[in-house]
């Protein structure tokens, strides 16, 4: 029990770091973030940024599977096919996150081919492309973390490794997060990005809960 308290505390911790991992990166992207004709004038001048969030998301990603590994023993002795889909779902979200990146820094290139001197009509059909092409990345991307954010909850859920309501509440804002901004996207429907800050605040609240407590099962799921 010791042991998996003071795991509990640090993966309590790695969450912590985790959802700001994915939060900095998408304000440092943001000159990308308006259309194929904002980025391609502005992306060049905003290299360092773009390029510091790209390896920020590589070491998100990295440590989300870190967190799956740390879960592995606790979780396998209860079901070792959970421990496996837990590990399976964050190189997935690693993956998409690789080709996310791969559009990402395509799309500083090309801007800096242009500010260097390139033609607005080669350039801006090119631009259109990559960026339509990136967008359908990016929201299968936001899939991804969505499938593995769940799944996390549905084990601490499972596991009673947390109280009920604290997983419960993390699972209904993921859901809220999937029905929101991914699931709208490929259904052809209006994006409602007010739908993912939620999930930051179960986040959070998750991490604090396990850094003071750990994990562990417990009789009493209350907060207090």
């Amino acid at each position: 029990m010791d042991v998996e308290r003071k795991t509990g505390r640090t993966v309590g911790a790695l969450l912590l770091i985790q959802i700001t991992g994915l939060i900095v990166p998408f304000v440092l992207l943001h000159p990308i973030a308006a259309g194929p004709s904002s980025f391609l004038a502005n992306a060049a001048g905003a290299f360092a940024s773009i390029t510091g969030a790209v390896f920020l998301l590589f070491a998100n990603c990295a440590l989300t599977i870190g967190i799956s590994i740390l879960m592995w023993p606790m979780l396998s002795r209860e079901s070792p096919a959970a421990a496996l889909w837990l590990v399976a779902l964050s190189l997935i979200m690693f993956c998409m996150q690789a080709v996310d990146n791969a559009h990402i820094l395509s799309i500083v290139s090309l801007s800096r081919e242009y500010a260097a001197g390139g033609s607005a009509e080669i350039y801006g059909p090119l631009a259109a492309s990559l960026g339509a092409t990136r967008v359908w990345v990016h929201y299968t991307e936001l899939l991804a973390i969505d499938l593995w954010i769940g799944f996390f909850y549905f084990t601490l859920l499972r596991l009673r490794a947390v109280p009920t309501v604290l997983a419960v509440f993390g699972l209904l804002t993921v859901l809220l997060h999937l029905c929101g901004i991914p699931l709208p996207k490929f259904l052809g429907l209006p994006v409602n990005m007010m739908l993912g800050p939620p999930m930051a605040l179960a986040h959070v609240a998750t991490a604090i809960w396990l850094i003071a407590r750990g994990f562990g099962k417990r009789n009493d799921d209350s907060l207090a």
